[in-house]
């Protein structure tokens, strides 16, 4: 590396082996850009309750169809186990931001060649999923006796058991999109979590959690009315095409003879 690079490199970097250098404030600071432009255009909601509506009767068609519409049956068991409720409430509201910074300071500081192709995955999977938002708003199954005649059996666990926080308190029921439903975020991003660490522990135990999160996160969405098992699906959809892509077009990180589509792993 010559004199004149290190002199215009910044303090707190990293030197990647592709030659490019990450800055863990930049990385913060972008982040936190991304997820303000993401929060203001997902609880953006041009749209109208009854088209929300029209798009849950379509869902539930197509789940009738394919064999899969048990949503309701098996939020109707869980709520016969009320500790099962307020664990998934909790699990829902809070371990879904946890769990990813956390994975993202993880590979950050312990794999940082291939940090930057996660970044750029989780970044492409969550663009996608406002798209989603933006042209398919879906009323979640929580939110159907609020607009029909016709019970569909669903419980707002959020709002009945108690919880820190939900969807109708507050001024999280002014600016929040309840209808930004398919994909599923949650599922995108709790399945991104354990491809970061299933692969890079070698606790059995560790590695376990990390691969049973996603499953217990599409549990989770389930019982507590959030989504439709199709959700679940789309989450899984985004979150394949954002690795695709972003193994297409990472450069940060990768040797000039590495194959495109491969995982990238610092010793």
């Amino acid at each position: 590396m010559s004199v004149v690079a290190k002199r215009h490199e910044l303090p707190a970097g990293r030197r990647l082996r592709s030659g490019h250098t990450l800055y863990w404030w930049a990385e913060v600071l972008a982040i936190l850009a991304f997820y303000f432009v993401y929060s203001a255009i997902r609880n953006w909601n041009s749209s109208g309750d009854m088209e929300a509506f029209e798009n849950a009767k379509l869902v539930m068609q197509w789940e009738r169809w394919l064999g899969i519409f048990h949503e309701e049956t098996l939020q109707d068991w869980a709520l016969e186990l009320k500790p099962i409720i307020i664990a998934a409430n909790y699990f829902y509201g809070s371990l879904h931001f946890v769990a990813t910074i956390g994975a993202g300071i993880f590979l950050y500081r312990r794999f940082t060649d291939d940090y930057p192709r996660y970044r750029n995955m989780l970044a492409v999977t969550t663009a996608l999923a406002l798209i989603g938002f933006r042209f398919f708003p879906l009323m979640p199954p929580r939110l159907l006796e609020t607009v029909s005649v016709h019970d569909y059996g669903f419980v707002d666990t959020l709002a009945r058991y108690p919880t820190p926080w939900s969807f109708n308190s507050g001024a999280v029921s002014k600016i929040s999109n309840q209808f930004a439903a398919m994909p599923s975020v949650h599922v995108a991003w709790a399945t991104w979590v354990a491809l970061v660490f299933a692969p890079r522990t070698r606790h059995v135990a560790l590695r376990a959690l990390a691969i049973a999160y996603p499953v217990v996160t599409v549990i989770v969405i389930v019982l507590t009315g959030n989504h439709y098992i199709l959700d679940a699906v789309g989450g899984l959809v985004v979150l394949a095409v954002g690795w695709y892509a972003s193994g297409r077009f990472t450069k940060a990180g990768r040797i000039a003879d590495e194959e495109p589509d491969r995982v990238s792993a610092s010793s």
